[in-house]
């Protein structure tokens, strides 16, 4: 299943991160990091790494990174995917 429309999720709270998926051909990622000098490699691959396990090979996702961990990147890039397929919980 591919994505339908916008999804996002998490915060700008500090130890967050905050998601915003589109559809897309391609897969193109950005990053806003005060730590991307160190971590920006590393925050991009978790990111790409959970859509891949998703099923998702064409998205435009925007990150917004405040420190968040990689269960955190993950768990905010599948709930952005799930809100982009149109699977709301009830």
């Amino acid at each position: 299943m591919t994505l339908l429309h916008t999804g996002k999720a998490g915060t700008d709270e500090s130890s967050d991160i905050l998601i915003e998926i589109t559809p897309s051909d391609t897969l193109s990622i950005t990053l806003e990091s005060k730590v991307e000098s160190l971590y920006g490699k590393k925050i991009r691959a978790v990111i790409e790494e959970t859509l891949k396990d998703m099923g998702i090979t064409g998205a435009t996702v925007h990150a917004r990174d405040n420190g968040a961990l990689d269960y955190a990147i993950r768990a905010r890039v599948k709930a952005a995917v799930r809100m982009g397929r149109g699977e709301h919980d009830t």
